[in-house]
């Protein structure tokens, strides 16, 4: 019989229950605890950029429309897109991140549980700071979330908000740096006793590489948010053409950041729908040394293709022919993961439950999305195309239509194990349809927007736009209230009493995928694991016949 861990007395033990659980959660360095509150967070900022959605879909709804002036409109744009990438998709995969990663591993915590702290509660004041930019004098940034110079420098916009922006991203990078230091640590140091990298599940793969992405891409990032910011308040000219320096600059430090950071919030996601569909198909996931060399590939080769967003600035013809090749060679460690998904589904006893419709709506939404990347890899049609409504169609079925979906896939999975709660199926079936379709609609016709050359970042257009413009807020509306039932499901399970406590694995998944999320408690106890696990958890017998 294993020995009962007691958990050691605090500072607060002996205070009023509610005073005593607000200080706990305030204080703690458990990571599930942490991964809780990362997830919290995600959400609380996903309100506030999904309501800013709403604002920008509105105001386009029908052409010169005044529901927002267009210095607010740029402005609500700019935060829109940093707020949806910094504050809800990066702590969302972080959340998942610092909850599954230890116990995927079969560690007890982070290997570094008061930085994993400290990372999280960076992001408060950086949050904080980002939304109080709208109320200075002058208003936040209105540059777009790139804030390409010169618009973004001091000339253009002498507003402090743009300076709160530099500070938030600033406080906001910190946090993702010393967040990828410990998920690179735990991973290499903290696994169960026998568990080789190969035997890794590939959530912890793909965090593995997503973390050293971070690493590299973060701080060249914020290399050139201080070059900005000693630009406007220090009077350096790194961006001032008639002092000698170069606008372009900066378009070449922050797509080096950039580019790999769609692959920094979709690794995570590849890492995620791999669990999924291999638990649902009832069935080991194909081909698992190919889709880690694949996961390799895709961050190594995601360094090389920055300059693919700056095809109409005046490159050499040798700089537009390597990078459009480079964009296009890494369709191919993506297509040998779409493949192994494939395979993996194809002859499957498919249960097709709510994560199981979310994580084959990714793959989907992700193709498609894919092919509009290859598109603008092709150099004569991105300078056509460049600008316009298609970019943002793309993007965003990259991002809603990969990342969103992904998470919300692992949201309808691992929730039974995070609370010992099921969310409702039928309520999921009606948030995966209404996202799914409003995904659809609305990315979908701004590629058509795009080719027929409606141009981005406008308040405004002419009066041929409105009907597709108006099947994008359509599609818009789709989704929020697929969002507001979600978010309505998860309050109504939690403040319900759970029937009877859940099994260890309560989707009946470890016969086959064998991790060791499923091998413990539902919710996890403090301690993750009553005995160390052993690799007869999580190890395949070589001989072992693939359950149908």
């Amino acid at each position: 019989m294993a020995q009962t861990i007691q958990q050691p007395m605090t500072f607060y033990s002996r205070w009023p229950k509610p005073l005593a659980v607000i200080a706990d959660w305030l204080t703690t360095t458990d990571h599930k605890k942490i991964g809780i509150m990362y997830l919290v967070y995600s959400l609380l900022m996903a309100i506030v950029g999904g309501a800013m959605a709403g604002m920008i879909r509105t105001q386009l709804a029908v052409p010169d429309n005044t529901f927002l002036r267009p210095e607010l409109y740029n402005e609500i744009l700019t935060l829109h897109g940093t707020i949806m990438i910094f504050f809800v998709a990066m702590p969302a995969l972080a959340g998942f991140g610092n909850y599954l990663v230890p116990i995927l591993i079969g560690a007890r915590d982070m290997a570094f549980p008061r930085l994993n702290a400290f990372s999280f509660w960076l992001l408060v004041p950086s949050g904080i700071l980002m939304l109080a930019s709208l109320f200075v004098e002058g208003g936040a940034a209105a540059a777009g979330w790139t804030s390409y110079t010169p618009l973004a420098s001091k000339q253009y916009m002498a507003t402090p908000g743009v300076d709160m922006w530099i500070f938030s991203l600033h406080l906001a990078g910190l946090s993702s740096i010393l967040g990828a230091v410990n998920f690179i640590v735990t991973t290499l140091n903290m696994r169960a006793p026998g568990m080789r990298m190969m035997e890794m599940p590939l959530f912890v793969w793909a965090w593995f590489v997503t973390a050293t992405l971070i690493l590299v891409a973060i701080p060249v990032l914020s290399g050139a948010l201080t070059m900005l910011l000693t630009d406007r308040l220090l009077g350096t000219n790194f961006f001032k053409i008639s002092e000698g320096g170069d606008p372009l600059l900066w378009q070449h430090l922050f797509w080096f950041f950039g580019h790999p950071e769609v692959y920094i919030v979709i690794l995570p996601s590849f890492g995620i729908i791999s669990h999924v569909l291999a638990a649902f198909a009832h069935k080991r996931i194909f081909g698992y040394p190919g889709m880690v060399i694949a996961i390799a590939a895709i961050g190594i080769v995601g360094y090389l293709v920055w300059a693919h967003h700056m095809f109409t600035t005046g490159l050499s013809t040798l700089s537009l022919l390597l990078f459009s090749a480079f964009s296009m060679v890494i369709a191919i460690p993506t297509g040998v993961k779409v493949w192994s998904w494939l395979a993996t589904v194809w002859g499957g006893t498919i249960r097709f439950t709510t994560p199981m419709k979310f994580a084959l709506g990714f793959v989907a939404l992700f193709i498609l999305g894919g092919m509009g990347g290859i598109f603008l890899a092709n150099v004569p049609l991105d300078l056509s195309l460049h600008d316009t409504y298609f970019v943002v169609g793309h993007f965003h079925y990259v991002f809603a239509g990969g990342t969103v979906v992904a998470l919300l896939a692992a949201t309808y999975f691992w929730f039974p194990k995070m609370t010992g709660r099921f969310l409702s199926e039928k309520l999921g079936t009606w948030v995966f349809w209404l996202f799914f379709l409003g995904v659809l609609l609305s990315f979908m016709v701004m590629h058509f927007l795009g080719i027929l050359g409606m141009p981005r970042r406008v308040y405004t257009y002419r009066p041929e736009f409105t009907t597709l413009n108006q099947l994008v807020t359509a599609g818009y509306g789709l989704q929020l209230i697929a969002g507001l039932l979600l978010l309505f499901d998860i309050l109504r399970t939690l403040l319900r009493k759970p029937a009877r406590p859940l099994p260890p694995d309560p989707w009946g998944v470890n016969e086959v995928q064998k991790t060791l999320d499923w091998v413990t408690a539902s919710p996890p106890p403090p301690y993750n694991f009553e005995r160390t696990p052993t690799p007869d958890q999580w190890r395949h017998a070589p001989s072992a016949e693939v359950a149908r």
